[in-house]
């Protein structure tokens, strides 16, 4: 039973070790589910591919800020900061859509891929994932970062080898270190 109490107390010490100080940024949780949403672009641009649609969808992209700034409150987030971020998701979605579509341009056609309904089927993803990053966002700005910028470089460098998937996760994440 002793043992059993003392392996318990050094597995959670250091488990304790592990977790990321106030002072060290944990940009995981928040980093994953930005991946999460960059993930849907690619059955984005197919949806607009195939149904002959521009990139650019400003009505969509005002209704998604209107509606992250209507739920900001509710997150304890500014509705300005919540709009920003959100701008920000939107502008690295379309970096991969505008991406994909040049290649598939070159090519004459995108690769086979069961097309995704965008109203029924990837919104509903995409707004989810909306909830999602606001909630990881608020729990990210309750803590004052040195050196985030920094950090953030070095937590994106390693997260992909892929050059389009990277840039897009440099321009999601264009504010996550502003002072807001």
């Amino acid at each position: 039973m002793q043992r059993t109490t003392i392996a318990l107390v050094i597995t959670f010490g250091l488990l304790g070790c592990q977790a990321s100080s106030p002072s060290e940024p944990d940009f995981q949780p928040l980093l994953t589910s930005i991946e999460q949403r960059l993930d849907l672009a690619t059955s984005v641009a197919v949806h607009k591919w195939d149904n002959h649609l521009p990139v650019e969808a400003p009505e969509r992209e005002r209704q998604v800020l209107s509606g992250v700034q209507e739920m900001a409150p509710d997150y304890d987030l500014s509705p300005e900061r919540a709009a920003a971020f959100f701008a920000d998701q939107i502008e690295a979605n379309k970096l991969i859509q505008y991406t994909l579509r040049d290649r598939w341009t070159v090519l004459g056609q995108r690769p086979p891929a069961a097309p995704l309904d965008l109203a029924s089927q990837i919104r509903p993803r995409l707004d989810k994932l909306q909830a999602t990053l606001l909630f990881k966002l608020a729990r990210f700005d309750r803590h004052k970062y040195p050196d985030c910028r920094q950090a953030l470089a070095h937590a994106l460098a390693g997260r992909t080898n892929d050059p389009v998937r990277h840039q897009a996760l440099v321009r999601a994440t264009t504010q996550l270190c502003v002072e807001h």
